[in-house]
């Protein structure tokens, strides 16, 4: 007799209890791992004819796995990493069915030996402190959008911060006094706290003022008070560096998005002497490994390092060596 659980069952008991109740995974985490199967499932039905309620865990077999994730890449053009990713959230929902239905183990193996994708790794985008200065410098202080976005733009600079954590700000965190801060919720329920230069302060508080706001009020809302989205958050960035752009012409060469502010904060620390595990706590990145990028990335301290070493003086000799065995091994 078939005691197996239900796909159906199974998912349900993923989400409900072992993202939610067990592992207390954060709303995004939750957010991209339902995306997953929800595009997972629609592309089942569109091979298999079958109902994602219908589908069965045989369906899910790997074959049908690698068959989605190489349909996401040719498909949807997603890029590796995002393949990764989708690939990532069915390893978690397979370890579960591991446990939950110890029968079809073999096609949970099956689908955990996938491999993820080896993808290549440029060197990150960011800004010089004259592009960053100049995207400061572009929203119109006369308005309130414009006030709103310089305000944003320099915390965000200030501070590291993420997109997300930077549109979910709330008055609240940050704190006026003689060591003004903001108080940062980033991934993983991980919180830091950031100083803020007075500058930064300076214009919080002014533009807080203008908000009238409440501990609970958000830092940077819409006009009707609401939350701006990511995409708002771009599209505001975006016109900021097609302004500055006319007097940084440079500006225009590169894809700016809000992720690129985040690098040009700890490249511009980084450059200032700050030493990678302070950047690493600033940026509230888990591993140094993370923030070792943009050791990698900074040219300008690799042309500080060329210019201290001096080259050879004289002509350089052809090492001969002295040993019949040593020559033998060196014709090799």
């Amino acid at each position: 007799m078939n005691t197996s659980p239900s796909l159906s069952s199974l998912i349900q008991y993923f989400f409900t209890q072992h993202l939610c109740e067990h592992r207390r995974s954060s709303a995004r985490t939750i957010v991209a791992y339902r995306d997953t199967f929800r595009l997972l499932f629609s592309f089942l039905q569109s091979q298999t004819g079958h109902a994602p309620t219908a589908l069965t865990l045989v369906d899910l077999d790997a074959p049908a796995i690698l068959a989605f994730l190489d349909h996401l890449e040719t498909g949807r053009h997603n890029q590796i990493r995002s393949r990764n990713a989708r690939l990532a959230a069915i390893r978690s929902f397979f370890r579960v069915v591991a446990v939950r239905d110890p029968a079809n183990l073999g096609i949970v193996n099956r689908v955990l030996s996938i491999p993820t994708k080896r993808t290549d790794h440029p060197l990150i985008t960011y800004l010089t402190r004259v592009e960053m200065d100049a995207v400061l410098a572009a929203p119109d202080p006369s308005g309130w959008l414009g006030r709103r976005d310089h305000a944003l733009l320099l915390t965000m600079y200030n501070s590291g911060a993420r997109a997300s954590e930077i549109l979910n700000l709330r008055c609240g965190q940050v704190t006026f006094g003689s060591n003004t801060h903001v108080q940062l919720h980033g991934k993983g329920r991980k919180e830091r706290i950031v100083p803020l230069w007075p500058q930064t302060a300076r214009v919080l508080q002014r533009w807080f003022h203008e908000l009238e706001a409440t501990n609970e009020s958000l830092a940077f809302p819409t006009v009707r008070r609401t939350a701006l989205s990511a995409d708002g958050l771009n599209h505001m960035l975006q016109q900021a560096v097609q302004r500055a752009g006319a007097d940084c012409p440079s500006l225009l060469t590169k894809r700016v998005t809000p992720h690129v502010i985040r690098h040009a904060t700890a490249m511009h620390l980084l450059q200032s002497g700050v030493d990678i595990a302070t950047i690493a706590l600033w940026l509230g990145h888990e591993s140094i490994e993370t923030t070792h990028e943009y050791v990698e990335a900074d040219l300008a301290s690799k042309q500080k390092a060329l210019e201290k070493l001096a080259p050879a003086q004289g002509q350089l000799h052809r090492f001969q060596p002295a040993d019949e065995l040593l020559r033998f091994l060196a014709g090799l």
